[in-house]
């Protein structure tokens, strides 16, 4: 990966807080021209800095009213790339990790109500090869969601 200079880190805060900004107001705040931006993002993306420009759905508005994060245990660690395989295929799930502490893998998914999150749990989850328990969390407030600050000087 390239090294990340301060115009890099100037584009990357400015995108950050709206991904949606045109290239051309970007080049105005930095001084630069707007194909400079252009090809600076595109690395940016190339390197894998930049991991996408998607919009952010508001669930809620889908009506999954609830946010939960599963803990689940695998018989063996080695079974957490199988059992994504299978996680990959239920639709609810939004994120799934590989985790120290309690929990072999942590997810973050969605249901329409507790109805639908204890099929999500009985007949979904703990049904897949190699879990064992499942520990949940129900989110009752999403206070904070951003980005990584970017430094810059």
């Amino acid at each position: 990966m390239d090294k990340i200079d301060n115009l890099d880190k100037k584009i990357l805060s400015i995108l950050s807080k709206n991904a949606r900004i045109p290239f051309k107001d970007v080049a105005a705040e930095c001084g630069v021209s707007r194909a400079a931006i252009h090809q600076r993002v595109q690395r940016l993306i190339d390197n894998g800095v930049i991991l996408g420009s998607g919009f952010d759905i508001n669930p809620k508005s889908l009506g999954y009213s609830t946010c939960t994060y599963v803990g689940l245990n695998l018989e063996r660690g080695s079974m957490y790339k199988d059992v994504v395989k299978r996680l990959v295929n239920i639709p609810e799930i939004v994120e799934c990790h590989f985790t120290t502490g309690p929990y072999t893998m942590l997810i973050k998914a969605y249901a329409r109500d507790n109805e639908e999150l204890m099929d999500l749990l009985n007949n979904k989850l703990q049904t897949i090869p190699g879990v064992v328990s499942t520990e949940t969390l129900i989110s009752l407030e999403q206070s904070i969601k951003r980005e990584m600050p970017v430094n810059h000087d």
